[in-house]
């Protein structure tokens, strides 16, 4: 069995994987005065309660966007799991072309989640993938290449934005009221924020099909928030929470298999 990681700023998200068969996935808060030996212990303890030992786990890979906790995870599965993990980091086999000013700028996760998207997916047609998470981004690849995308600001984070910059407006829970026309403060806040971010994605993805001159384009959205926005627009054509992490194990198995040659 293998672990992926994918190292966010608000969540790091883990999961197991048995050949190609996922056998557990969960998320933690990312939380950046944990040491090794904490993330390690809580780790350990909650593969245990799903019945997987420590031993079990032969070999690892991480994605970051926290380089702080870069090392903090490396240690911890070389320490609790004795695996020496490979990390999305120049260097890396990945086979994906980038059309980027400078290709290291790109985010693992980014990186990952079109790796995985054209493994997943194909390249018959242009593919759009939105990712709700820490920020929204959008990464736009065409004949197998990421040429692109966009990054706007994330959904929890508007909201804690806009709570922190009042003295009044309350922390709510992020769904779509029944109505845009809403009649409470909470219900105002939902609509402004969903509704919000439906229009932001919309336009867009329209604004990308258009400059892409496609007869078809695929959008796939993961991350947090996929399926709240999805409900949204209709612009969203597939739903894929797990992209990310099985983007990380089929780079685990490419990297494997290249290292056994």
């Amino acid at each position: 069995m293998i672990i992926c990681i994918d190292v966010g700023n608000t969540n790091i998200k883990y999961a197991v994987y048995d050949g190609d068969a996922l056998k557990i996935s969960f998320r933690v808060a990312t939380d950046l005065k944990k040491t090794s030996d904490e993330y390690g212990a809580q780790l350990v303890e909650m593969l245990s309660v799903a019945g997987i030992a420590a031993g079990e786990i032969e070999g690892g890979i991480f994605s970051s966007v926290v380089p702080s906790l870069d090392y903090t995870v490396e240690h911890m599965l070389r320490v609790y799991f004795g695996v020496k993990p490979y990390e999305i980091a120049p260097g890396l086999k990945t086979g994906l072309r980038m059309r980027a000013d400078n290709a290291k700028e790109v985010g693992a996760d980014r990186i990952v989640n079109n790796v995985a998207a054209l493994q997943k997916y194909g390249t018959a047609k242009p593919i759009i993938v939105v990712d709700f998470g820490t920020a929204t981004t959008f990464n736009i690849l065409k004949d197998g290449e990421f040429i692109g995308g966009v990054i706007a600001p994330g959904i929890r984070g508007s909201l804690d934005s806009l709570v922190s910059g009042t003295a009044k407006l309350p922390r709510v829970e992020i769904e779509a009221p029944k109505s845009v026309i809403a009649t409470s403060t909470v219900t105002n806040m939902q609509a402004g924020i969903v509704f919000g971010f439906a229009g932001l994605v919309e336009f867009i993805v329209k604004k990308i099909k258009k400059e892409l001159k496609a007869e078809s384009v695929l959008t796939v959205a993961t991350g947090g928030f996929s399926e709240i926005m999805a409900k949204e627009t209709a612009c969203i054509d597939v739903i894929d929470k797990m992209l990310t992490l099985d983007g990380l194990k089929y780079l685990y198995h490419l990297n494997k298999t290249e290292e056994e040659k």
